[in-house]
């Protein structure tokens, strides 16, 4: 019972700021966001990629069946941002991206909270 009140509430977070950051990646960024994005060598035009992969992950997120992709590819999106960010040695965005990391990987650990 615990385990799976667990599982929710990390489901609702999750797919929540994916929802949430896919959707912002379609607005105008901010100045500091257009400084991060340049500094990691991406472009505007990425980010709306990574908006779409965001929503498309969220959404897979709250499907039973494709729970476990969705954190999959979730967790694959956040090593690849630490990867860009240890490219260009900005070592405190790594270290912030840890714990969204750990999130997919307990989820996945977890299961799905409706599931049975």
């Amino acid at each position: 019972m615990i385990k799976n009140i667990i599982s929710l509430v990390l489901l609702i977070a999750s797919a929540g700021l994916n929802f949430k950051h896919g959707l912002d990646s379609f607005k105008t960024p901010t100045i500091e966001q257009q400084k991060m994005i340049a500094q990691l060598g991406l472009n505007e035009s990425s980010m709306k990629y990574m908006g779409i992969l965001g929503i498309l992950i969220a959404v897979l997120q709250l499907i039973p069946k494709t729970f476990f992709l969705g954190n999959l590819l979730n967790a694959f999106v956040i090593i690849t941002i630490m990867a860009f960010a240890i490219r260009v040695e900005n070592y405190k965005m790594v270290l912030i991206e840890i714990p969204f990391l750990i999130m997919p990987l307990v989820m996945i650990w977890l299961k799905y909270p409706f599931k049975n």
